[in-house]
């Protein structure tokens, strides 16, 4: 009998995440989790075959948790995907605007959301939850929440419009696997570096790319932890992990880090 794959995500049903895993791994059991983390400990305990992490969004920057999961954990980024973030004001039927003292959803959407807050519920309360739609459990005559539009609850309306701080917002998704035999090929390298410490040594890094004429498409630091005033780089240049040139660069950027690790080649 063959096997049905899985794929772990962060939930409820209806969440963005949920949404990102059913249209990268169609025909999948989506296994529905708590947190980020159990959606990484139940793929390296092999209870799934893959899992979806949101990485970064187009007004909020990387996703720092998950960086760090990618960065800590042996788990290998295999594919990613650009989800279109469509937020709406959910209230319940009957609420009035004005009654609403409180808007709860996961922080990514009271981020991206925070200049219609401001303006729309100045004296409101924030409240952050573990997903967007988890946010739909705290719904009362005075509780707004933010959920995708693409959620439907009976009894719940949600805002005509758009409520982000800008329409052309996009979280970028990355189907991660088990660490293990890399890709012969790939559109995009991902990777952590930690830089010695000392002077101009990140310009040290940058310039073997440069010198092997690779794009650096994103770059983003993060704190070491419990190592105050030590940075970890996360970096993906455009490159063919199978070519030698981008072999060779790999190889030069980590002899000059303390610290690196691939985290991804996917496209």
């Amino acid at each position: 009998m063959e096997k049905t794959m899985k794929v772990s995500c962060l939930g409820p049903m209806g969440s963005y995440s949920e949404h990102a895993a059913q249209s990268m791994c169609v025909g999948y059991e989506v296994v529905l989790c708590h947190n980020f983390p159990e959606a990484v400990r139940k793929l390296t305990a092999g209870e799934v075959d893959y899992a979806v992490l949101p990485v970064e969004n187009s007004l909020n920057g990387g996703v720092s948790e998950c960086l760090d999961l990618l960065d800590s954990e042996n788990v290998f980024g295999v594919r990613e995907d650009l989800l279109l973030v469509d937020h709406r004001l959910a209230m319940l039927e009957g609420t009035r605007e004005e009654d609403i003292d409180t808007v709860c959803s996961h922080e990514q959407a009271l981020g991206q959301c925070s200049e219609y807050l401001e303006r729309r519920f100045p004296q409101a309360q924030f409240v952050e939850t573990t997903s967007t739609v988890e946010s739909l459990r705290l719904l009362n005559g005075h509780t707004a929440g933010i959920v995708g539009a693409h959620v439907k609850r009976e009894g719940v309306v949600l805002s005509e419009e758009n409520i982000a701080d800008s329409r052309g917002n996009y979280t970028r998704f990355l189907l991660v696997e088990r660490a293990g035999a890399q890709p012969e090929h790939s559109v995009m390298v991902f990777f952590s570096a930690v830089c010695q410490h000392k002077p101009g040594a990140l310009v040290n890094l940058l310039k073997i790319f440069r010198r092997y004429s690779l794009n650096l498409t994103r770059i983003q630091s993060r704190p070491v932890k419990e190592q105050f005033g030590q940075y970890r780089f996360f970096i993906e240049i455009a490159g063919d992990i199978g070519n030698e040139r981008v072999k060779a660069a790999l190889s030069e950027a980590k002899h000059v880090c303390s610290s690196f690790k691939l985290l991804g080649a996917y496209g």
